[in-house]
Formats: structure tokens, C-alpha cells, sequence
């Protein structure tokens, strides 16, 4: 089995930015297509590319075989590195350029005119061209003497880089005969970034030791220096809306503004929690975008009145691995996560415009504020896992959070998007009576009507509150409910009726849920220790995961163990059912997800992955897999493949290695590979085979005979020909029309909606035409269209296609006219033989299934027009039984295409529903 049965690889969520700086150089870049500035973060082994204007991702790079260590771009083409392999992208997802010839990895990427420099780990300096993907020139350096950790080029130097190196020193080279031009004295410090200033020769140099030198190449002057107290320099740039401001960035997430005339700070930004990666002007506007590797991307504005900064548009994801994660709602397209870094989010499956923050746990949320983020003594530790509900969400806290290692339960707003003032704790762990301080919360679970929240305590304690109000209503057993074993999952029915419990001891015990709550009700006792619990309410069935690596299935109702389930090779990290409670899926520390087929008590799917999985939930619509995995900040889903095709399932045994599968991408892609060899050469081919086929390719008048075909027309076209009387009698001009005063001369011309002559009507007549003998076709006074009618009748094969083309060019009124012409009755100039070529060409373009709407309207205005002498005339009414016959076929084939579309929409609303 090569990988999963029933799931496959959707795509990745929650991923903004890593230590890969973002906005390749030569900077922020403008399109002017989308009129907006566009930027590209690192998301690993991908990248994004997001709009400026709104933070919206726009489109998502293709997936490489190993990290992207660095990128760059030009008005063209986005360079990125991956391993030793330099990829050109057009468009972020077309594949033009691969850049082969490096031995290590490559870390610097420079676009130069119609050359692409690149540095390895080796300090091997190559110069490309674009175009054709040769190597120009090979510049090698010795790491011990001259380790290239910065490049740029200064603006109207000809062909000359600056190169900066760990060892401090900085040399100009001419690129165009690989020269060295100077090599400047070195500083006492790493060199981190060179930033060309807004005036002509003048570079800013980032140092390690956190010095800042403004330096005219030209005379190799040091203008000015500056030190700030942070840390290494990580980022420099400058303000060019006319502001003499320039911004550096350090390790610790803090940006200075330094006022260049002065010399002086003006002001400090404590920007992110993690290093800066990336810190861009853009050119012209009071904007600063600044990324880190805590997975977060920010624009500020320059509009304080002291000239600062302030938020204008973040995008963020969890800045360290999820911990827990669940589908909120019934929609199935918000995700509540959290993660180590002591944050709550939502994440939608539907846009990521749509994600919120609900801030970060803290013992004293104001006072937070006032603290550095980093620094931070009120935070409160990460939520180890939550219980929510939707029926209150627009009243009150719909979200109960426990906390490593503490006793407080914290509770949050799903609607308002914000920490709650609540903290639940018993009145026996209160400090002012607490005896025992190792004692947390280990097991929650919200009621269904989102008033209650019941906690459960490492000692054995069962307390319910009032979330609302955060009142204690009541404690379960006395003793306590598990005296001197944890609690270890709780579950309550949809009526609150009976409470569930599950501790350490091996015990599931009932509880009344608001009477009688001293003793159980009934005690099933397990062979193992519980670990942990999972509900399905509606099914009134109970997951119950044992220390032993096996899970019961067990009915609330009745009160028994149903189902056991073994096959994990280590402890059970979480479990969740399908919504028709049909399958159980288990995750465990052997780093796989079993599917369990509950009817059967057969093991139907699996998959293993390389890190082991932290939590996982499944969509309330059965469409996706949610999961989270360690030393992984997104969440990644997993479609359901059963839901669009034809799954057959079988049973697994157990004991069956799992097959490994790959971590989704951020691309919603199934067909998202990895870049080879292989199929790099496949896109090549394909581009030219693109290149050499003619692409202007028409869609087919008809794909199949079997299916009903529409006709291309406007509906203006035919669909008010029955109605034409009623519009005439609307549309008649208040003023009868009055005669032009002069015509000077008349051309012929041709009916219908595109005014255009009669050409034919002026060419010379022949001796034959100009005859005065009359002939029989001179004397009926058919017009056109009854002509052409006329001579498909009397032809040899039958066929009616230029009349029905004929018919097409005219508009409604003249199809009209045309139509009431071919009676000979009431001065119409047609004759019955005509009507009856009518009635045929109808019946032929039923029989062909094409210009179904157009068969049926024209068919409607001849019997409309016509209905009389169709029924004195005994030829004309055997030709109506064909027209009938013929629109019962074509009817009838359509009515089941309507019925068999409406049966399934109608299905899926019940599904989801």
C-alpha cells in the first residue's frame, strides 16, 4: 500500500514566514498590473506571495526537494535556492530556469542586469546568465580569509559588487573581467548587512557587535557610526518619502529609528517576539514591513504625531507547534488551535483573510500590555487542551482552557475574538486554603448548552461551574470522584443528565448530573488506567483511551464496552470520530493515525508520518482531516477521499506497518510533487511543446449526441418571441414616425440585428435573368428564408443547416415575420409545403440535441401563428406527430439530467445539514 486509503494531502495552514528573510532583493516590488505592491516570504520548502494592500496571498510557489535557503527576484523571475540548486519561477508557479554547478548549499542570491550572481558555504562566488543558464565567471574565495556573508550592488557603480565577509573586511570586485577594484580595512565584527543609502557612494554596513557604519565607498570615509544595545544588526533600511530616517533591526525583535541628520535615536519598536529576518522601506511611502521567524509578517505606518510607527496589517500564524486542535461549529470552516506559545487562534479553512487571534493567556491581561513582549512576567503557560461549545457564543465565554501545570481554568470568547475574565478554581485549591500546590487540571468538558463547565483535577476532584458567571454549582462524590488518581476525561450527554469520569484508576463512573451528586450512579471498571476520553454526544458513545495502548469504545446508554481496539505501539495522543460516528480515528507516539471501522471493529486505514501527532480532529462535514504535528507551527488537512470517489474498504491487521506518507504542502494540490530531475525535464518539454502547437483552440459545437446542447444565443435572442405583441403594444412610440424630408439614394440590404448590404442584389443580372418570359419560381413570392426552406425540402440528403443558420442571424422581430410569412392564408406568401419544410428542419434540430431553447421557441411562435391550418391539413398533422415525438426524445433526456443534478444537491443538503 503506498499510502493512505481513505485521506490524501490537502494543504498546509497557518504558515506566514521563517528564518528565510523575505522580499527578495532588489526590494519591495511593485506590479503594476495589480496595481500594488506584491511580497514573498519562506515557508520552508515553498514560498507565499502576498499583496500589500490587504495581507491577502495571492498565489503559492512550487514545492522543492529540500528548504529554500534564500531568495532573490527581478522584474522577471523569482530566484530561489534549494540545496545546491538555484530554480527560476515565473508567475511564482511556472518553472523556467534551473541553475545547476554549485557543490554546498547555496545562502546569498543576487539578480544583476541579465546576470544572476549566487554564494555557496564554500564562499564560491558563481555569475550566471539568465537567459540560457551557462555560468559567466567563477570567482572562489578561502573561507578562513574572505567568508562572503553579505553582497550588494552600489547604485551607479558599472559592473562592480561590495562583498562582506565574517572576518569584517569588504572588497569591490568588477564582475565583467573578474577583478579585484579595492579592498577596504576591515572592522572588528562580522559583517551582517550592507544596505545602499539614499545618497550616491554611501553604504550603510551592519555589524555583528551591533554597530552601524555609513560609508563612502569612494573615498572610503566612515560618515558616521552608530551603536545600538540590542544586538547583532539583522536589518537596515531607509526612508525615502522625505523623512532623513533609517531603521535597523535586531535578534531581539527590536527596530530603531535613528534621524540621520541628527544623529540621534528617535524612537524604538518592539516589532516581534523573534530575531528580524526582513525590514523594507517602501520606496516613497511611510510604510515598514518587517518579518521573523515567529511565523509573523507586519506593516507598519509612519503616522504618530511623534513621526512613529504603529500597526496597519499583520498576518501571523502560531509562533511555536500547536498543541490541541477542534473544529468549532457545524460549518466546518473554523479551527480553534492552540499552541506553546500561549496563544489561542482561529483558523479558516475557507481564506486565510479570515484567521484571528485571540490573544495570548495572561494573569493580568492590562498589565501585559504595558510589558515588553519578550518579557512578558504575566503570561500565563501554553494550554495543554480546551472544550468548546456554539450555543452561547454570542452571549458569554464559549471556550474553557487548561494550562500546563496549573489549577486555573481560563475561559475565552469565540465571538469577540478575546481572553475571558474568568478564572475557575475551587474554593479547596484557593490559596488562602490550598495545602496541596501540585495539584492542576487534567480533564474539562463543556455541556451542550454552553452554561456548564466540568473540570477535572490531577487529585481525583470533579467540580462543575457556571461559565457565565463563573459560580461553583457543584462537587461530584465525596470522597472525592477519583480519590488519588487523576481525572482523565469527562463527557456529558446533550440532555446534562448524566455526567461521565474516567481516572487513572481504571473506573468510568456516571454521575447525576445536577441531583445526587455524591455518589455514581454506576461504576464500570476498565483492565488499565484511562488516559484520555473523546464523545461523540449524539451517538451517546465514548472513546476511552487506555494506558496500554488499546481503546474501548463504550455506550453511555447502556453502559458497556462495545468495541476494543488494539494495534498502537505506543501511548494514544489523541482520538476524534467521523460526524456519522462511523469511524474512530486514533493518533499515537509511534507516529501514526489509525482509522477504525466502529460496525465492523475492523482496522480500515493508516498512515505514519516522520514526527509524531499532537492532536487531530475531523471536519463536523466529514470533508477534511485536521492534524498537528511536533516541531511543526501549521495545521495541515487531509481531504476525505471518500467523499468524491469510490473508496473499497478492506480489513488491515493491526500489527501491519503503516505506510509513510508526506506532509501536505501549503499548495491545495494533490499533483503538487517535488521538483527532480526528472520532471524538470517533463516542464522544459512541455513548454516547448506549447511553444510549437497553436493554442487558439475552439471549443467543439457539441461534445457528445447523448447530452442536450444549448445554443450560444443571447436570451434576448428568443426568449421573448411569444411575447412580441406585448411588447410591441409597450414600446409604440407616443408620435406616429415622421418621413425623412430627403433619401438620396437606397442600397439593398440584408435583415437582421448587424446593419450591412445586400451585395448580391447588385451584381449584374445574366441574359437568362433578364428575360421577360416569366418562370414559376418568379411567381411565389417566398421570401429568403422560405427559399432556403424550399430547396433543403426538395434536396437530395435533407438538410436543414442554412435555413437554421439563416434563422439565427435575424432578430426576434424579423424571426417573427418570417415565421407568419409561411402560411399562404391571411396574405402570407409562403405555401403548405413550406410549412411543412419548417416543421421538418424542426424536428431535425430536435434530433440533433443542439439549440435546444431555440427549436422550442420558434417552435412555439409556427403553432402559435399557425395552430389553425396545421388542423385542417392532413399532410401538416402527419408532420406534427414527428415534431412530437422528436420533442418527447429530447425532453425526456434532459428531464433525467435535471432530476438526477436536483436528487443530488438535494442529498448533500441532508448531509450537511
Amino acid at each position: 500500500m503506498r499510502g493512505s486509503v481513505l485521506f490524501q494531502p490537502n494543504r498546509a495552514l497557518g504558515y506566514v514566514s521563517n528564518h528565510v528573510p523575505a522580499n527578495p532583493l532588489p526590494g519591495v516590488r511593485f506590479i503594476e498590473k495589480r496595481n500594488e505592491n506584491v511580497i514573498t516570504t519562506c515557508v520552508g520548502k515553498s514560498f507565499h506571495v502576498y499583496g500589500a494592500n490587504s495581507f491577502r496571498l495571492i498565489r503559492v510557489g512550487g514545492l522543492h526537494t529540500e528548504d529554500i535557503s534564500c531568495m532573490a527576484a527581478d522584474g522577471f523571475l523569482t530566484y530561489v535556492a534549494s540545496g545546491n540548486v538555484i530554480y527560476g519561477w515565473r508567475s511564482s508557479t511556472q518553472l523556467r530556469k534551473t541553475y545547476r554547478g554549485h557543490g554546498k548549499r547555496v545562502h546569498l542570491l543576487l539578480p544583476f542586469g541579465k546576470h544572476l550572481l549566487s554564494v555557496d558555504e564554500t564562499s564560491l562566488l558563481k555569475i550566471w546568465f539568465v537567459g540560457t543558464e551557462d555560468v559567466y565567471l567563477e570567482i572562489p574565495f578561502n573561507n578562513e580569509q574572505f567568508q562572503i556573508t553579505a553582497l550588494m550592488h552600489p547604485a551607479s557603480y558599472k559592473n562592480k559588487i561590495l562583498l562582506g565577509s565574517s572576518q569584517g573586511g569588504m572588497q569591490l570586485w568588477n564582475i565583467k573581467n573578474a577583478k579585484l577594484v579595492h579592498t577596504f580595512g576591515g572592522f572588528d565584527s562580522k559583517v551582517m548587512v550592507l544596505t545602499q543609502a539614499p545618497a550616491i557612494d554611501v553604504v550603510a554596513v551592519g555589524l555583528q557587535n551591533g554597530k552601524i557604519v555609513m560609508m563612502n565607498l569612494k573615498f572610503e570615509e566612515t560618515i558616521m557610526e552608530l551603536t545600538q544595545d540590542w544586538g547583532p544588526v539583522t536589518g537596515i533600511t531607509f526612508r525615502t518619502d522625505g523623512h532623513p530616517i533609517m531603521a535597523s533591526a535586531s535578534t531581539n525583535g527590536q527596530v530603531t529609528f535613528w534621524n540621520l541628520e541628527e544623529q540621534v535615536i528617535v524612537s524604538t519598536l518592539l516589532a516581534h517576539d523573534d530575531s528580524i529576518t526582513s525590514l523594507q522601506c517602501f520606496p516613497n511611502e511611510p510604510l515598514l514591513l518587517t518579518t521573523s521567524p515567529d511565523n509573523s509578517m507586519k506593516l507598519w505606518i509612519f503616522d504618530l504625531p511623534d513621526n512613529g510607527a504603529r500597526l496597519l496589517r499583520i498576518r501571523e500564524g502560531h509562533g511555536a507547534p500547536p498543541t490541541y486542535i477542534r473544529y468549532h461549529g457545524s460549518s466546518g470552516r473554523n479551527i480553534l488551535s492552540a499552541g506553546e506559545d500561549s496563544s489561542l487562534r482561529i483558523f479558516s479553512t475557507i481564506s486565510e483573510t479570515m484567521n484571528k487571534s485571540l490573544g495570548k493567556a495572561s494573569y493580568n491581561r492590562k498589565a501585559s500590555k504595558k510589558h515588553r513582549k519578550g518579557e512578558d512576567p504575566f503570561r500565563m503557560p501554553p494550554i495543554n487542551f480546551f472544550t468548546s461549545e456554539t450555543t452561547r457564543d454570542k452571549e458569554w465565554d464559549s471556550i474553557a482552557a487548561a494550562h500546563a501545570g496549573l489549577v486555573q481554568i481560563t475561559t475565552w470568547s469565540f465571538d469577540k475574538c478575546k481572553m475571558g475574565d474568568l478564572k475557575l478554581v475551587p474554593e479547596v485549591f484557593q490559596n488562602k486554603n490550598r495545602t496541596d500546590f501540585g495539584v492542576t487540571a487534567s480533564a474539562l468538558c463543556l455541556s451542550h448548552c454552553g452554561n456548564f463547565v466540568t473540570i477535572g483535577y490531577s487529585s481525583g476532584h470533579l467540580e462543575r461551574f457556571n461559565i457565565q458567571s463563573g459560580i461553583h454549582r457543584a462537587s461530584y462524590g465525596k470522597p472525592p470522584a477519583h480519590e488519588g488518581v487523576a481525572v482523565s476525561g469527562i463527557s456529558s450527554d446533550n440532555l446534562n443528565q448524566f455526567l461521565v469520569s474516567g481516572g487513572a484508576e481504571g473506573k468510568l463512573k456516571w454521575w447525576n448530573f445536577k441531583q445526587n451528586v455524591n455518589k455514581p450512579v454506576y461504576c464500570l471498571k476498565l483492565d488499565e488506567p484511562v488516559s484520555l476520553f473523546s464523545t461523540h454526544r449524539e451517538s451517546a458513545m465514548i472513546a476511552v483511551a487506555l494506558e496500554n495502548f488499546t481503546v474501548l469504545i463504550v455506550d453511555s446508554d447502556s453502559r458497556a464496552v462495545v468495541r476494543k481496539f488494539i494495534g498502537h505501539k505506543g501511548p494514544i495522543t489523541d482520538a476524534c470520530f467521523s460526524p456519522d460516528s462511523r469511524w474512530l480515528l486514533t493518533a499515537s507516539r509511534d507516529c501514526t493515525v489509525k482509522v477504525w471501522d466502529i460496525p465492523s471493529a475492523y482496522l480500515v486505514d493508516q498512515f505514519r508520518m516522520p514526527q509524531i501527532c499532537t492532536s487531530l480532529s475531523m471536519s463536523p462535514t466529514g470533508d477534511y482531516l485536521a492534524t498537528t504535528y511536533v516541531d511543526n507551527n501549521g495545521i495541515y488537512l487531509w481531504a476525505n477521499r471518500s467523499l468524491f470517489s469510490h473508496v473499497s474498504l478492506r480489513a488491515i491487521k493491526p500489527d501491519t506497518e503503516a505506510p509513510l506518507m508526506d506532509l501536505p504542502a501549503t499548495i491545495c494540490d494533490e499533483n503538487a510533487a517535488t521538483l527532480t530531475e526528472e520532471n524538470e525535464m517533463e516542464v522544459d518539454e512541455l513548454e516547448e511543446a506549447m511553444e510549437a502547437i497553436n493554442l487558439n483552440y475552439e471549443s467543439p459545437a457539441q461534445l457528445s449526441r447523448e447530452l442536450i446542447t444549448m445554443s450560444s444565443m443571447a436570451a434576448s435572442r428568443w426568449q421573448n418571441l411569444l411575447n412580441l405583441d406585448i411588447i410591441k403594444k409597450r414600446n409604440r412610440p407616443r408620435q406616429a414616425p415622421q418621413k425623412p424630408k430627403s433619401a438620396p439614394f437606397f442600397l439593398p440590404t440584408v435583415s437582421g440585428l448587424d446593419f450591412q448590404f445586400d451585395l448580391n442584389a447588385t451584381h449584374d443580372q445574366s441574359a437568362e435573368d433578364a428575360s421577360k418570359i416569366l418562370k414559376l419560381n418568379q411567381v411565389e413570392q417566398l421570401t429568403n428564408f422560405g427559399k432556403l426552406l424550399k430547396d433543403a425540402a426538395t434536396s437530395r440528403d435533407k438538410e436543414f443547416t442554412k435555413p437554421i443558420e439563416f434563422l439565427k442571424k435575424l432578430g426576434p422581430t424579423m424571426v417573427d415575420f418570417e415565421i407568419r410569412n409561411l402560411s399562404p392564408l391571411d396574405g402570407g406568401s409562403g405555401s403548405i409545403s413550406v410549412m411543412g419544410a419548417f416543421m421538418r428542419m424542426i424536428v431535425a434540430l430536435l434530433e440533433s440535441n443542439q439549440g435546444f431553447e431555440l427549436g422550442q421557441s420558434w417552435l412555439g411562435v409556427f403553432l402559435k401563428s399557425h395552430g389553425r391550418t396545421i388542423v385542417e391539413n392532413e399532410e401538416l398533422r402527419t408532420v406534427l406527430d414527428e415534431v412530437e415525438q422528436a420533442q418527447a426524445k429530447g425532453w425526456n433526456l434532459l428531464e433525467d439530467r435535471l432530476l438526477y443534478g436536483i436528487g443530488v444537491v438535494s442529498s448533500l443538503r441532508n448531509f450537511n445539514a
